[in-house]
């Protein structure tokens, strides 16, 4: 990709945006359940650790931490339209309180496939969704995150996890192309 990069959301900003998320998830199973129940938050690799790390500072819950492989982009711009579960090894999850963290929504078919697969084969009590960006332009799919940190418009976005080919993935910032 020979193109320039530009910032679209600095470190600051997204931090702030960050801690926002959290606390309205805080607050979310605060009303529901109790801050002292725990909260299995589900990663999906490998574009969400950074955000996930960074979410899950702010967590006032206790948390236990899983990790899933999926990929519906292999190296391309665009999606392959079908999902590849490279990992989807999870702890027992019936009757659990889970909150499945991704980078990225945009078509929507990853994580409806991921939420279909936690909630029917894994039978958790209350699966949300938490997304650092929300493209709600791509959008293929009837699914919306219950919680996301920004909306982004029709950008290819890298940084803060989110990669082209695999690159860009360590910048401490969202820019675009």
């Amino acid at each position: 990709m020979e193109k320039e990069l530009k910032t679209l959301i600095s470190s600051d900003e997204l931090f702030k945006k960050i801690q926002k998320l959290a606390d309205d998830i805080n607050l979310y199973y605060e009303k529901n359940y109790s801050l002292n129940e725990e909260l299995t938050i589900v990663c999906v690799l490998k574009g969400a650790v950074m955000f996930f790390a960074e979410l899950s500072k702010y967590l006032k819950m206790p948390v236990r931490m899983e990790f899933v492989s999926l990929s519906s982009y292999g190296a391309g711009e665009k999606s392959s339209g079908k999902v590849s579960a490279l990992n989807l090894s999870l702890p027992p999850l019936e009757n659990k309180n889970v909150l499945v963290v991704e980078d990225i929504m945009d078509t929507g078919l990853t994580l409806k496939f991921l939420l279909d697969f936690i909630e029917t084969k894994c039978k958790a009590r209350d699966v949300k969704l938490a997304v650092m960006c929300d493209k709600k332009c791509a959008r293929k799919y009837d699914i919306s995150p219950d919680f996301y940190a920004i909306d982004v418009d029709d950008k290819f976005i890298v940084g803060f996890g989110l990669d082209y080919n695999e690159i860009y993935r360590n910048l401490p910032y969202i820019g675009y192309f």
